[in-house]
């Protein structure tokens, strides 16, 4: 399990790297000027032309690629920002807890309601709960987030008045936010549930135990759902890293001061130093909860474990 660990660490590093190379690039080659950006539209060629020494844009592509890349990865320094002159990091580390808090809910939200519903639908399937419960699902897969969204303000905010519309606070501030940002993760997890239900369901061992009597209930969730959490478990795991790029919009349309509302923000007024941040920030958070469901998918395929079980065996010798 240590050498799988490992592996997937080290995986992590070309991954992020990638990422930074290719996020430096795209605004190395970006139209806009980094100095008009700063000093506006009012500075003369001196001033501009002083401002691009001092920050090194007059340098060659190579050498600036170099120095930002031994910036970020060994003094963690994304840089300050073009309009208000702020720490990126410390934005970010102020903005992060936010985005993953959003992120984190949304995803719990979606396996506490898609599982059940998918388990439920396979096990009642080609009845009319199970065309219901899928019909919900494909809508909640066909729906953008952010047009749910801003449904979801127009009925509970302006028409009924029951949520606040934008902003941070209580629970009651996030829970348009959670719902609208979990509502295509709850249809994509409820498909892959009854599709790995149905699987297992149709399986050997399963018509075998129902034929010795086990009760209804046993079959389901303690032969079959155990074998059928893998591709749930990967399902999971990609829609926890969708939460956190959907949650961008969402941030946006609620005000919500998280990493997405600073990338738009940032996208909008060209301030390149939170642009390349945020995405190497958001880069590092998805590789972490690839990880995570790396890990926890070895935990229950017994393929991986007995796999790494025998080398390590086959080594002792």
């Amino acid at each position: 399990m240590k050498k799988f660990v490992l592996k997937r660490l080290l995986w992590m590093i070309p991954t992020v790297l990638g990422v930074c190379i290719l996020t430096f690039t795209i605004m190395y080659f970006a139209p806009g000027d980094p100095a008009s950006i700063i000093l506006g539209t009012t500075a003369t060629d001196a001033q501009l032309e002083e401002l691009r020494e001092s920050m090194g844009l007059n340098q060659p592509y190579l050498i600036r690629l170099g120095s930002y890349l031994s910036q970020v990865f060994l003094h963690f320094d994304f840089g300050t920002s073009y309009t208000t002159g702020v720490s990126v990091v410390s934005e970010l580390m102020e903005r992060l807890p936010r985005t993953l808090f959003l992120g984190v809910l949304s995803i719990v939200v979606s396996v506490v309601l898609g599982i059940p519903i998918g388990i439920y639908a396979a096990t009642h399937q080609n009845k009319a709960s199970d065309y219901i419960s899928m019909t919900i699902a494909l809508l909640g897969s066909a729906i953008p987030g952010f047009w749910f969204a801003l449904v979801l303000v127009l009925i509970f905010s302006y028409r009924l008045n029951w949520f606040p519309a934008y902003g941070i606070g209580g629970i009651s501030y996030w829970i348009l936010p959670i719902v609208s940002n979990s509502f295509m993760a709850v249809g994509l997890q409820a498909r892959q549930a009854r599709s790995s239900m149905l699987e297992v369901i149709h399986s050997d061992y399963i018509v075998m135990a129902k034929a010795k009597g086990v009760q209804q209930r046993d079959v389901i969730y303690k032969h079959a759902l155990p074998n059928a959490l893998i591709p749930m478990i990967t399902t999971a795991g990609s829609q926890f890293a969708n939460s956190l790029a959907g949650g961008l919009l969402v941030e946006k349309i609620f005000s919500i001061p998280g990493v997405g509302n600073y990338l738009v923000n940032a996208v909008n007024n060209r301030d390149y130093p939170v642009v390349q941040g945020s995405i190497i920030i958001l880069a590092i958070s998805f590789s972490i909860i690839m990880l995570l469901t790396d890990l926890v998918m070895a935990a229950v395929d017994p393929n991986i474990k007995s796999q790494f079980a025998g080398s390590s065996k086959r080594k002792k010798k």
